[in-house]
């Protein structure tokens, strides 16, 4: 009997999702907008602080004025939670790129047959990688009105918190996905 040369729907589905989930989390690694801080008082009503795990901005809505690296005077670097999110947002990213390195290798890689085993592994680090994020997003939400901000000033969620949120979920669902190969490898045993 010949060997199928059509890939696990699993796999693919892992696949897609994954670089997917890179791509958002990356971009909510990156942006400076975890939070959005309005109505500051004693500031003009168009003007929005955006805060990020990296950064902090100044933005005035109504001429798109923008300036980032905006001084840190209230200790809001220096909270828990940003403090996690700084290392495991990128300590994830990392975790991301080596799993889909594996999952390559395992899925297909110039083989006749996908090797179950490595694409179930690459699965398990997928998954854990998704897991080191969505930690970080998920306690800076139960924590965003409890950090640092202008008194009377309005408090709001900003993107970069929700696309952490999806690519955290797509690489966790991928990764699942991936696992599914372990089923495969079980029966050849």
């Amino acid at each position: 009997r010949l060997p199928s040369m059509r890939t696990p729907t699993a796999m693919i589905v892992g696949l897609v999702l994954c670089p997917c989930g890179l791509l958002l989390t990356l971009t909510g690694t990156l942006s400076p907008r975890w939070r959005q801080v309005s109505g500051v008082p004693d500031q003009p009503m168009d003007v929005v602080w955006e805060q990020g795990i990296w950064d902090i901005c100044w933005e005035r809505q109504s001429t798109h004025d923008r300036l980032c690296g905006q001084e840190d005077n209230l200790g809001y670097f220096d909270q828990v939670p940003v403090r996690v999110a700084q290392g495991l947002m990128p300590s994830s990213l990392v975790l991301t790129l080596v799993g889909l390195v594996v999952a390559a290798l395992g899925v297909r890689c110039w083989q006749p047959e996908p090797r179950h085993l490595v694409a179930g592994v690459a699965g398990l680090v997928l998954l854990l990688s998704g897991l080191m994020s969505l930690v970080p997003s998920s306690w800076y939400t139960q924590e965003l009105w409890a950090l640092p901000a202008m008194p009377g000033s309005t408090l709001s969620v900003g993107y970069s918190l929700v696309l952490s949120y999806l690519g955290s979920c797509l690489e966790i669902l991928g990764g699942l996905a991936l696992t599914l190969s372990f089923h495969h490898c079980c029966k050849e045993c």
